[in-house]
């Protein structure tokens, strides 16, 4: 079936009747033409989509992943308290609502798939995500172009096509419509509402590849032998510990858990936290295992490289290139990974 990018916020203002569409969006080009009072340019997300907004389904990538959607940056989880009658209340808080993301890239495709593994698998299910995920419909479009950050087929990905999505939209070679493919029973079923709008035929599409390239072949086990490796301190002197890598990383999920309190009812929420910040591995008593930068910045490539493919079976990192992108120090996971394969292992120490 073949989509016409001229009938794209038809279907999107349809969707948006049944669901909470969200698509990826620039600055308003009206607003300093999407330049801050830096003179940087604005941060670009996947936003709710109504009749009015303009997609931006040319962006290579968002600048904020559209894990937001399933995983937001706080979560109310529950309420608690005391009635009038004072008995004791704790009501559980879910969100209702059908969602469609529309226009992710593979790389964001394979990270809810990352998620997945993290909150849906090894006997546990986390309520407060499977209900959103239960919810959720995707829509991802192969990449008609790639930024110099972009090494996603070096993790195993490939720009042109997503599996794990619902739909797959893969760009036509004309740059006017798009190849539509059903991957799933949720896609059957979002395909099936788009028939108004579609063609029955197909075309040619555009097939793009990274330019930037690593080498990921036995990293894993490489790493299992390099914990105690003297380049992770060289690595950690560079790093300032922001945590804006692990804020703008698709499958980043770690998260701190705090309420508030007000008379006799409170609320619980979750928050996105980061391993880069020295608070969050403090234990009670003010023990902290990671009391230095350089564990912290070991564990955080150690578990995007090695200790997640370990359990789950593959690489946590993706191969977006946001972190690359926007590290303020340039510490770029692609380099490290050269450097990584490069090492020389005689020079880790024996573990005890």
């Amino acid at each position: 079936m073949l989509l016409k990018k001229e009938r794209l916020n038809d279907i999107l203002t349809d969707m948006a009747k049944q669901a909470r569409v969200y698509v990826p969006v620039s600055p308003d080009a009206n607003d300093g033409g999407g330049v801050g009072k830096s003179g940087k340019a604005k941060m670009t997300r996947f936003e709710l989509y109504s009749p009015g907004t303009a997609p931006n389904f040319d962006l290579v990538n968002t600048t904020m992943p559209p894990k937001d959607m399933l995983f937001p940056q706080t979560q109310k989880m529950y309420r608690y308290g005391f009635d009038t009658e004072g008995n004791a209340y704790i009501d559980i808080i879910h969100d209702s609502d059908e969602v469609v993301i529309f226009g992710m890239r593979s790389c964001d495709a394979r990270s809810i798939e990352c998620m997945d593994d993290v909150f849906l698998s090894m006997g546990y299910d986390d309520e407060f995500y499977k209900q959103r995920r239960e919810k959720l419909a995707t829509v991802a479009i192969g990449c008609a172009s790639v930024a110099e950050t972009c090494f996603c087929d070096s993790m195993g990905l490939d720009p042109n096509a997503a599996p794990g999505a619902d739909v797959q939209l893969s760009p036509g070679v004309d740059g006017q419509s798009y190849v539509v493919v059903a991957q799933s029973e949720k896609g059957q079923a979002l395909v099936a509402s788009w028939q108004p709008y579609l063609e029955d035929s197909t075309a040619e599409t555009t097939q793009v590849s990274c330019a930037l390239k690593v080498n990921g072949d036995g990293l894993k086990d490489k790493l299992e032998q390099m914990f105690d490796h003297p380049i992770w301190e060289q690595l950690s002197k560079k790093c300032l510990t922001c945590g804006t890598c692990t804020y703008v990383c698709p499958t980043c999920h770690c998260f701190d858990i705090s309420q508030e309190n007000k008379m006799k009812d409170g609320e619980r929420f979750r928050c996105w936290d980061s391993c880069m910040f020295s608070a969050y591995s403090e234990m009670a008593g003010n023990h902290n295992p990671r009391p230095t930068k350089m564990p912290r910045v070991r564990q955080r490539f150690m578990h995007k490289l090695c200790f997640f493919e370990d359990r789950y079976g593959k690489t946590l990192c993706v191969g977006c290139g946001r972190c690359v992108e926007k590290c303020p120090v340039a510490l770029d996971i692609t380099m490290l990974i050269d450097d990584i394969q490069a090492a020389d292992l005689s020079k880790a120490e024996e573990v005890a």
